[in-house]
């Protein structure tokens, strides 16, 4: 699974955060990224949510 971030998207909304905090975190911005270690913690249906419940889309999976 690869996990995408559209930086120019992306709102800083947090619920990436929120719902995968293992996968995802924010960065000195605000704004959306990936933990280093995230490939460790990933969980298909937690990550599938936090793509769900990005209110602006900025996150796709491959």
């Amino acid at each position: 699974m690869r996990i995408s971030i559209d930086k120019d998207r992306c709102i800083g909304a947090g619920q990436c955060a929120l719902t995968a905090p293992k996968v995802f975190t924010q960065d000195d911005d605000g704004f959306s990224a990936l933990l280093p270690d995230y490939e460790e913690a990933l969980d298909g249906a937690t990550v599938k949510e936090a793509v769900r419940v990005c209110p602006v889309q900025a996150i796709s999976l491959d």
